[in-house]
Formats: C-alpha cells, sequence, structure tokens
C-alpha cells in the first residue's frame, strides 16, 4: 500500500499542479490528505490535484515521488482508476 505524487506539471489558475493517489485504498488516500492539509475539495473521483508549493511537504510526509507514467500504471493496477469515459458520465 502506499501514496504516490507525480511532478507538478498541469497549470490551471496560474499554478501547476500535481496528483497524489493511492496504489490500494481511497479511505487511505483521503486520511493521508487530511493529515497534510490538503482539502477535500481537491479531490477528483480517484485523486487529489495538489499545488507545486505542496508537493516537497507531502514527499517528507510519506508520499512516494513517482513519474506520472508510473502514477497512473500503478492506479489502474489498484483498479480505483476513473476513466475519462467514467468521468463525463458523472
Amino acid at each position: 500500500m502506499g501514496i504516490l505524487i507525480d511532478d507538478a506539471r498541469w497549470p490551471a489558475h496560474g499554478r501547476l499542479w500535481a496528483h497524489l493517489v493511492s496504489d490500494s485504498d481511497l479511505d487511505e488516500l483521503h486520511a493521508f490528505a487530511e493529515t497534510h492539509g490538503i482539502p477535500r475539495r481537491a479531490f477528483d473521483l480517484d485523486h487529489y490535484d495538489v499545488p507545486e508549493d505542496a508537493v516537497p511537504r507531502l514527499i517528507t510526509g510519506g508520499a512516494e515521488h513517482v513519474s506520472g507514467h508510473d502514477l497512473v500504471r500503478r492506479l489502474i493496477a489498484s483498479g480505483l482508476r476513473v476513466t475519462a469515459r467514467e468521468r463525463r458520465a458523472r
């Protein structure tokens, strides 16, 4: 089990954003986010969007820094990935 974070590469709202995910359990992800001050409104079905300045703090707090490719691969393998099609249906 683990919490994963990728590099902040996605621009929005004048900032760069990273993704924070769990490779096994959404409850684990929510608990980690809450413990580290990431608001629930940052959750997007299978991940949290986190600002670039939070990345070092989250890594220090125990998130495993991985590439975006590895993050997606492990999220898919966990069965927690929400596809674009599923997102549009919600």
